[in-house]
C-alpha cells in the first residue's frame, strides 16, 4: 500500500512527463505545419517569379495597345486561379494542424482527468473518517474543470470551423469572378 505523499509524488511525476511529451509533440506538429506553409510559400513564389519573367518578355514584345490589353487580361486569369489554389492549400494545412493539435490536447486532458479521478478514488479509500466532505469538494472541482474543458473544446472547434468557412468563402469569392471571366472568353 502506498502512502499519500508517495501517491502524490508518483502522480505529479507522471503528470509532468505527460505534459513534457505533449509539449514536444505539440512543438513538432506546429513545426511541421510551419514547414508546410514555408514550402507552399516558396513554391508559390518560385512559380510567380517564373511567370513574371515570362510575362515581362511577352509584354516587351507587344506591338499595339489591343495586343497589350488582350495579354493583360490573359495574364490576370491564371493569377486568380493560382491565388485560389494557394488559399485552398493554406486552408488544408491550417485545418490539418489545428485538427492534430486538438486531438493531442483532447487526448492529454482525457488521460490526465482519468488519472486524477483514479488518484482521488484511491485517496478516498484510505481517507480518515470525516473527510468525506473534502473528497466530495475535490471530486466536484474536478468535474467542474472537466466541464470547463469540454466547453473550451467546443468553442475551439467552432472557431476552427468558422475559420475554415471564412477561408472557403474567400476562395469562392475569387472563384466565381474567375469562372465568369473564363466563361466569357469561351463565348
Amino acid at each position: 500500500m502506498f502512502t499519500i505523499p508517495e501517491q502524490f509524488s508518483n502522480a505529479s511525476k507522471a503528470n509532468l512527463e505527460a505534459q513534457l511529451s505533449l509539449l514536444s509533440t505539440f512543438g513538432s506538429t506546429a513545426f511541421q505545419g510551419a514547414e508546410q506553409v514555408l514550402g507552399l510559400n516558396l513554391t508559390t513564389f518560385k512559380k510567380s517569379l517564373d511567370k513574371s519573367n515570362a510575362a515581362a518578355k511577352q509584354f516587351f514584345a507587344v506591338k499595339d495597345p489591343q495586343e497589350f490589353f488582350t495579354l493583360a487580361t490573359a495574364q490576370a486569369q491564371p493569377n486568380t486561379e493560382e491565388f485560389v489554389d494557394y488559399l485552398r492549400n493554406l486552408g488544408a494545412i491550417t485545418t490539418g494542424v489545428n485538427s492534430e493539435i486538438g486531438k493531442l490536447v483532447e487526448s492529454q486532458v482525457s488521460e490526465t482527468s482519468r488519472k486524477v479521478l483514479e488518484l482521488v478514488e484511491e485517496l478516498s479509500k484510505n481517507a480518515p473518517a470525516g473527510s468525506e466532505n473534502a473528497i466530495a469538494v475535490l471530486k466536484n472541482a474536478i468535474g467542474n474543470a472537466n466541464a470547463g474543458y469540454e466547453q473550451f473544446t467546443k468553442t475551439a472547434k467552432q472557431a476552427a470551423e468558422t475559420l475554415e468557412a471564412n477561408l472557403n468563402g474567400a476562395v469562392s469569392q475569387f472563384t466565381q469572378p474567375a469562372a465568369a471571366t473564363k466563361a466569357s472568353r469561351k463565348k
